[in-house]
């Protein structure tokens, strides 16, 4: 029962943030351009936010998360989920383009 308390938490916490502040890698994904980060984008975002590397986050184009080490979690997890996708398109992009 502890660990189902546990983990309910983290799941809570992480639900609200991403509601809140907007999943990173939704944001990457969606306004995605031609030659742009997006293997692994949400991710790769919430970590140049958290690092604040202002250089490699206008890559991206688009705005990090307000709260991106709680997206984070999330992000990792959506970035997997969609890898197949997001190699294939750039391996797409660096034939193509």
């Amino acid at each position: 029962m502890k660990y189902f308390k546990t983990w309910f938490c983290l799941f809570l916490i992480s639900s609200i943030s991403l509601t809140s502040s907007g999943c990173a890698t939704y944001r990457t994904i969606n306004d995605a351009q031609i030659n742009s980060p997006k293997i692994f984008s949400g991710t790769r975002l919430n970590l140049h936010a958290i690092n604040k590397n202002h250089v490699a986050l206008k890559k991206f184009k688009v705005e990090p998360p307000k709260y991106p080490l709680l997206d984070l979690p999330g992000s990792f997890v959506l970035d997997i989920v969609i890898s197949p996708l997001t190699m294939g398109l750039t391996a797409y992009e660096a034939i193509f383009y």
